[in-house]
């Protein structure tokens, strides 16, 4: 099996995919890994796919101008988002000063990237989302628009943010911010949970990974649902077991960024309790045009503790480390997903088992 970069380090990126004129290369999904895979019949050796993996060919890398956390000032934007809402007052500042945003939403049961104009569209953007995405074409979408002179903004993964830069030739109209990201399953695990719950991805309208500091899966819409509960597909994600397998050894996990801005949540900030619970964003500033999106957006920053930000998001010093449970996890796996996580961790399964049926009682009531 030729692959474009090393054997199992993909991360499911897909510029590669975008870059191939041949269409020659696939994206071989086993639940722990992600592969790029090349059909040696239809490839011409051109060398494409490898200038522009992130994986293979590094992105230059800067340090922080500046660390601050704050919020949207907007405080419906703020309530809707994760955390302080900062990303989506910056897209939708973005938008109505004539520019488009690519990000990722929620699209016929696929995690997926989209390029709008539009504020209405790019509402679908919001909340954190703990799975891989397909960023399809999104690549050329955006070569396309910067080719017409028109202002790009992109915001994904630190590595979707690299190959985006690999992958564009027309960057004085680019604008990027990447997310502080602890590692990303495949999108066949969130399908064989929802599954199992007897829920299809397909027919949400949206799905709800987080409020704030609630984490949990949640659907959105219609009637084919649940409550939020701290599940175990939320639980696997948060102790770092279901990861592909290049998540623990990414090369973008570091004080140095790809990005003009990155952002987080402010975990332990010494700001007031209320605005906690509102919510707060970690924001990192490493260039001129990061500085230009923060000065447009209707937002409010303060100066943020470096120390205490990097201890509480590790991802800004080292990768998620692979825990030992993992391998067993995916021995397990075959059997289902709750399943492997009751084999690998019985007691917390059962805790969460039994907080399932309170919610359930709680909902009768």
């Amino acid at each position: 099996m030729k692959t474009v970069c090393a054997k199992d380090m993909c991360a499911g990126c897909m510029a590669c995919i975008n870059m191939c004129k041949k269409s020659a290369i696939t994206i071989v999904d086993d639940y722990k890994t992600y592969n790029a895979v090349i059909d040696e019949v239809k490839c011409v050796n051109c060398g494409l796919c490898e200038k522009i993996c992130p994986n293979v060919k590094c992105v230059e890398q800067v340090n922080p101008i500046f660390w601050k956390e704050g919020w949207a000032l907007n405080p419906e934007i703020r309530s809707n988002a994760s955390s302080g809402g900062i990303a989506s007052s910056i897209i939708y500042s973005f938008i109505k000063n004539g520019g488009y945003v690519a990000s990722c939403m929620l699209n016929k049961g696929e995690f997926v990237f989209e390029l709008t104009n539009s504020t209405q569209r790019a509402e679908q953007f919001v909340g954190s989302k703990y799975v891989k995405s397909n960023p399809k074409t999104i690549y050329i979408d955006i070569e396309r628009k910067l080719q017409e002179g028109k202002k790009v903004l992109f915001v994904g993964l630190p590595c979707q943010v690299a190959a985006l830069k690999n992958f564009s030739r027309n960057q004085d109209n680019l604008y990027t911010v990447d997310l502080i990201c602890h590692g990303s399953p495949s999108p066949e695990l969130l399908k064989m949970y929802l599954k199992e719950k007897s829920v299809d991805i397909e027919e949400l309208e949206g799905l709800n990974f987080r409020e704030k500091t609630s984490f949990g899966l949640r659907s959105v819409g219609k009637n084919n649902g649940f409550p939020r509960i701290v599940d175990m597909y939320t639980y696997a994600f948060l102790k770092s077991i279901d990861y592909t397998e290049n998540c623990y050894s990414c090369r973008y996990a570091s004080q140095s960024r790809v990005s003009d801005i990155s952002l987080g949540d402010s975990w332990g900030s010494e700001l007031s309790e209320e605005e906690k619970k509102k919510g707060i964003s970690l924001v990192l500033c490493q260039t001129k045009k990061g500085e230009e999106l923060l000065k447009k957006s209707n937002v409010e920053l303060f100066d943020a503790d470096i120390t205490r930000a990097i201890q509480l998001n590790h991802q800004l010093e080292y990768p998620s480390r692979i825990p030992s449970s993992r391998m067993f996890f995916f021995e397990n796996l075959e059997k289902g997903f709750d399943f492997a996580m009751k084999k690998i961790l019985p007691k917390e399964y059962l805790k969460n088992e039994i907080k399932i049926i309170l919610s359930k009682v709680g909902i009768r009531r």
